[in-house]
């Protein structure tokens, strides 16, 4: 009877409302209205200014006819503009989709084919971009192409005048009614987000994140990395890489001050580190390099701590013991399109702080335990189920299952049916686990290198690869061996002002730390390693050269020079 008398209990609009990450913006707004939100070059908003130029903008596009659901995309760096639409849109009942600005035309215009774009807003520095994507998808409809609205962004702090079409951003803040009220988010299972994976292993994919995954990733973010109240963010990572791992909503929960940047050179980020007074920021390892490599005249002093919060890519332990000393502290989250961004964090226990900082930097490097939005994590062996034993050693795939994962892939059933077997969500990473339960990646599961029936993990590989002093960067992957099967063969770019070394120096180095299996058989020196638009290393086009060498009995390489000219001119365009 008690049962009975609870579940009668009324569920009403005063004890539930669908939960939204939009809800942050018109907190900040009311509680934190003359504090700072965005800050770029020249202009400064507060949030009560974000949130009127938010409902302006809302309001504008259910002006041009936007209905619910409806695609918009933008194609922004990180500008104000960038920022507002993160609210704009679903306030005004329809899906953000920003375009990775790496991208090149023809994916671009995949992109708004596949995703429907009903408005594409465009940035004045992409606008030859955009054209030629535009051009492409037109000639490339078998009948007639329905075409996004184009909207350019001039910038805010120096307008160009540059324009592709009728409509530019500020005209649509300023028509818009500053007192429009958002629609209503009826079910929290609505989406809210269109992203498009980065494709390192197959084709980019529409990951579609509901209002309820997005509000639970930022607050799980904002607590696992526990920002503070009124943090000064800078934008380091792309908006357009998921959502900004959610923090562009997550800045608004904190009532922090958003520092946009156009560009992520070593001076603008020093410069406006030290300018703002910047306490968090959020980039992948590559811009470590970029921090560690600045030159005398732009590098700044840091007047206070500048926590980071790292992911994309293993951060290779040595990277992460040469950037703390220069006022960085370092946390490292595992994450990827399909689960809203980061999902674990290598949470710190105050019991490492008396461990030696080589020791710290190891522990740092592991990808560490669930965000609390996650109901499970494990590592499992794919062929029966079972769980990996925590003993830092056993390699199975990485699955997750949580409110905070993707509600799946857009116009592609099969591709969700088989991410979603038995009750998880299958990464394709390879991890083992510590026995204190922290998590740590071995490889892509393509990636894995068989060597003589031993797995080799191609991410261990590099880690000792980055501790040469030498070494900016390095990527291993299997190449044939005639009696083993697969070797490793690493790819590595020197530091800028390192002097020239050989490949038997590096070997040395790696037969010095390795066993010897796992040593590489072949070291290639690169200018700097091949990536796609996100970043990552291209680790299947390292494939493709690794294949024309030969390793013979004693190890000794030969180079097909016919396939070597070709493959060098390949990656130089990339």
């Amino acid at each position: 009877m008690a049962l009975e008398s609870m579940n009668m209990l009324p569920k009403c609009e005063a004890n539930y409302t669908a939960l939204t990450p939009t809800t942050f913006l018109k907190r900040a707004a009311a509680f934190y209205a003359n504090r700072t939100s965005v800050i770029y070059e020249g202009t400064r908003f507060t949030w009560g200014q974000t949130y009127d130029r938010c409902c302006r903008l809302a309001s504008s596009l259910l002006s041009l006819n936007i209905v619910k659901h409806d695609v918009v995309s933008v194609l922004a760096p990180n500008v104000p503009a960038m920022y507002e639409m993160h609210f704009a849109v679903p306030m005004a009942g329809a899906v953000l989709n920003t375009v990775n600005t790496r991208l090149d035309a023809k994916n671009i215009a995949s992109i708004l084919r596949h995703s429907g774009a009903k408005v594409f807003f465009v940035d004045y520095q992409f606008v030859p971009l955009a054209r030629e994507a535009l051009r492409i998808l037109m000639s490339g409809a078998t009948h007639e192409p329905s075409m996004p609205l184009v909207i350019v962004i001039d910038d805010i702090d120096s307008p160009t005048g540059i324009r592709l079409g009728e409509l530019e951003y500020e005209q649509l803040i300023k028509k818009g009614n500053p007192r429009f009220v958002s629609v209503e988010v009826a079910d929290e299972w609505d989406p809210v987000a269109l992203n498009y994976t980065s494709g390192t292993t197959s084709e980019p994919k529409g990951v579609v994140y509901s209002h309820r995954g997005a509000y639970l990733s930022t607050l799980s973010l904002v607590l696992g990395w526990e920002m503070g109240s009124e943090p000064v963010y800078l934008w380091t990572l792309p908006m357009f890489h998921c959502n900004g791992w959610t923090f562009t909503w997550g800045v608004a929960a904190r009532g922090g001050t958003n520092v946009c940047l156009r560009n992520t050179t070593a001076y603008d980020i020093y410069r406006n580190i030290h300018r703002h007074k910047v306490t968090h920021m959020c980039c992948a390892p590559i811009i470590f390099n970029i921090l560690l490599e600045a030159k005398p005249h732009e590098r700044r002093d840091l007047a206070v701590p500048v926590q980071i919060l790292t992911g994309g890519a293993p951060p290779p332990a040595p990277l992460l013991e040469k950037i703390e000393p220069l006022g960085f502290k370092v946390t490292h989250a595992y994450g990827l399109t399909e689960a809203t961004g980061p999902a674990l964090v290598c949470e710190w226990q105050a019991k490492w702080n008396k461990l030696p900082r080589e020791d710290q930097a190891k522990l740092k490097a592991r990808q560490g335990i669930s965000i609390l939005t996650l109901a499970d994590v494990d590592v499992k062996n794919k062929e029966t189920m079972e769980s990996v034993p925590h003993d830092g050693k056993t390699m199975g795939e990485i699955v997750l299952r949580g409110s905070s994962i993707m509600k799946g892939y857009y116009k592609d059933s099969k591709e969700t049916l088989k991410s979603f077997q038995n009750g998880w969500f299958w990464t394709g990473d390879v991890g083992v686990v510590h026995p204190d339960g922290y998590l740590e990646i071995k490889d892509r599961s393509k990636d894995v290198i068989i060597s003589g029936g031993e797995n080799i993990s191609s991410v261990e590989v590099e880690n000792m690869l980055h501790g040469h002093p030498k070494v900016m960067e390095a990527a291993v992957v299997a190449m044939p061996h005639p009696r083993w099967g697969e070797s490793p063969c690493a790819f590595v770019a020197l530091r800028s002002n390192a002097e020239s070394t050989t490949e038997s120096e590096i070997i040395a180095y790696c037969r010095k730390n390795l066993p010897h299996f796992m040593v590489p058989k072949k070291v290639e020196f690169l200018p700097q390693l091949p990536r796609n638009p996100t970043g990552k290393v291209l680790k299947n086009k390292l494939r493709d050269r690794a294949k024309g060498f030969v390793v013979s009995e004693n190890s000794q390489t030969v180079v097909d020079s016919d396939y070597q000219n070709q493959q060098i001119l390949a990656l130089s365009r990339l």
